[in-house]
């Protein structure tokens, strides 16, 4: 009785290491960065960034979509699929024509295994609006009139 149950055991432990070692197949996203920190960004400054990500699964990657979390983010993906191996770039463009803090998030959308919902984020603050009606003279300096 003692072999059977040790037995039985034995071959209990050795099935849950195999299901734990199982490798998932299809495609797989991976991103080198999922936060892009503009730092401190002049009002109408650069509003571009980008995320660049590797299918590091073993079929085709499709994303099938990009949502920004407003109006204000606008995401722009590949829409051929991406092979495996192969690199790809997600760029999002922020309106900063809006002063104050950015804190916000992209959604992709994609047949990855890893991560079909993958959130990747922006931050940052955008300065001030520059005041309108101030005369300035050519080196930027207002004027004393």
């Amino acid at each position: 009785m003692k072999k059977l149950l040790f037995t039985l055991s034995v071959i209990f432990a050795f099935s849950a290491l195999n299901a734990q070692t199982t490798i998932e197949k299809g495609p797989k996203i991976t991103f080198s960065k999922e936060v892009h920190d503009y730092g401190n960004i002049k009002y109408d400054g650069d509003p571009n960034c980008s995320f660049e990500f590797t299918n590091t699964g073993d079929e085709p990657l499709i994303i099938s979509n990009a949502k920004g979390s407003c109006g204000c983010t606008v995401p722009e993906w590949p829409k051929e699929p991406i092979a495996p191996g192969a690199k790809g770039t997600i760029k999002v463009k922020y309106d900063t024509k809006r002063s104050g803090p950015i804190n916000k998030s992209v959604t992709i959308s994609s047949n990855a295994v890893n991560e079909p919902e993958k959130v990747i984020r922006i931050k940052g603050e955008v300065g001030p609006a520059p005041e309108s009606g101030v005369p300035v003279n050519n080196s930027g300096a207002p004027t004393n009139n």
